[in-house]
């Protein structure tokens, strides 16, 4: 479903156009079309296997389309190694299985973020600047007093919150999430959702997130994308994710 194209809308930080993707003889999706906008949270919704982590792996590279392609606001159409590195400079993800390293404390981790800013080879010390800025990603997702607590002693909610804290230690301009919240209770959930939001608002960043409260999904997002077994079924405003919408994308 597609509404009224004179709503009005941001101007898109990233878009897929006709997009397909096929995996191991499979049809993952199908002619899918979506942009998601700056200063906008995008949930995209649906039933387990619809197509969603697979669409969030499209937009930030890790997964390369069988038809269709990405287009950044930034760099244009991303068909190369280079524009890729490009776009991925201005991106973060948060990935559902945190992808942390568990000997390392909170903060090292949250570092990681901004691995690829300086060389691989580099023995020298994080700079304080960089520090700060990771502290201060801590603090925004309540984790400070957890900084130098080695990873793999905290808890599967506070992983979850220290891989949303290297995701915004980064400044991202597009921020990608696969069920960020998926660890979390309700309350924590809630306030991290916020924090998200702001980060759209407030600084116009394109936040896409994958999302299985549906809840939490029509209090939080823009917009919502709905996918159904590979194929678009909702693109539009929350305020029109209705029952009937709800139905058409969960059947």
């Amino acid at each position: 479903m597609r509404v009224d194209p004179n709503l009005q809308r941001r101007p898109a930080a990233l878009g897929v156009e006709t997009l397909d993707v096929e995996r191991g003889g499979r049809v993952v999706l199908s002619d899918v079309s979506a942009d998601f906008e700056h200063g906008a949270v995008t949930a995209i919704v649906g039933p387990s296997g619809a197509g969603k982590t697979t669409l969030i792996h499209v937009l930030n590279g890790l997964v390369a389309p069988t038809r269709g392609g990405v287009r950044a606001h930034a760099c244009g159409v991303l068909g190369d190694a280079a524009a890729w590195a490009r776009q991925r400079e201005g991106t973060a993800t948060v990935f559902q299985d945190h992808a942390l390293i568990g000997r390392l404390c909170a903060l090292d981790n949250v570092l990681l973020g901004l691995a690829d800013r300086r060389s691989p080879l580099s023995l020298w010390p994080w700079p304080r600047a960089a520090r700060r800025r990771a502290a201060q990603a801590l603090a925004d997702v309540g984790l400070l007093s957890r900084a130098l607590d080695r990873v793999e002693r905290l808890s599967g909610g506070e992983k979850q919150r220290v891989g949303v804290a290297r995701a915004l230690v980064r400044e991202p301009l597009i921020l990608l999430g696969d069920e960020p919240f998926a660890a979390l209770d309700p309350p924590r959930a809630r306030d991290l959702g916020a924090d998200l939001r702001r980060l759209a608002t407030h600084r116009g960043v394109a936040v896409v997130l994958v999302l299985h409260q549906i809840g939490l999904a029509r209090t939080l997002a823009d917009r919502i994308v709905g996918l159904n077994e590979g194929r678009l079924r909702f693109d539009g405003p929350t305020c029109l994710f209705d029952e009937e919408a709800e139905a058409r994308v969960f059947g």
